[in-house]
């Protein structure tokens, strides 16, 4: 899932996976927006951010 990383940390998003390209200092996230499947997951360990890209 591609989407448009702001210049700018998207508010109310915490994110602490400095690996992403989404990152950003203070663990913030750039991304315009995100996505955490799947539908039923029933705890953390189940969920999963699928707008994560690996930093290159």
């Amino acid at each position: 899932m591609k989407v448009n990383k702001m210049d700018h940390a998207n508010a109310g998003i915490k994110c602490v996976v400095n690996t992403c390209h989404y990152y950003m200092k203070g663990d913030q996230c750039s991304a315009e927006r995100i996505e955490v499947q799947p539908r039923n997951a029933s705890s953390t360990e189940q969920t999963d951010c699928a707008t994560f890209i690996p930093e290159k």
